[in-house]
């Protein structure tokens, strides 16, 4: 089987990947993205206790927005199974993926810093997986999947950066 050349595969362009997504959701993805970034960054030409409150806020605003990624796949199940197109085991798999990441934003907020910052990268990580999925399943705009990444990249980069 002849391999593709990279010309073949129609590369998206970036401002293409960024112009598909609707200008309220750039700017809202956006703006909810700056305290990731003011944070970490912050965080890091502080020290003593203004650096472990800088740090301490950053994992609490993390455990809000994870839960919130959370919610929209709630709405997502309860929409679904409310126009009849979602069976028992879909609902089931749905609402749990929409309850898990408030729970595990909770623990890292009860967990040094030191574990609770690299557990909510990597469960930003999971979501953008599961949020990937459910856009090339349909049940997401592929709009959506396109912002996921971007905040996902910044979102991640900032705990990772706040943890090394």
């Amino acid at each position: 089987m002849p391999q593709q050349s990279s010309t073949d595969r129609n590369p998206v362009s970036a401002s293409a990947f960024f112009a598909s997504i609707p200008v309220p959701a750039r700017w809202f993805g956006l703006s909810g993205a700056i305290p990731f970034v003011v944070l970490s960054i912050g965080g890091a030409f502080l020290s003593g206790a203004h650096q472990s409150l800088a740090y301490f806020t950053l994992v609490a605003y993390g455990a809000v927005i994870l839960s919130f990624l959370g919610g929209v796949h709630w709405g997502r199940a309860i929409n679904a199974f409310d126009k009849g197109s979602g069976a028992d085991k879909f609902l089931w798999v749905s609402l749990g993926i929409s309850v898990v990441p408030s729970l595990i934003g909770w623990l890292t907020l009860l967990v040094p810093l030191a574990i609770g910052l690299p557990v909510l990268a990597a469960s930003f990580a999971a979501m953008l997986l599961i949020d990937l999925q459910t856009v090339k399943g349909g049940q997401f705009p592929t709009w959506y999947g396109n912002l996921r990444v971007i905040l996902s990249v910044i979102v991640i980069a900032s705990l990772l950066f706040a943890w090394l």
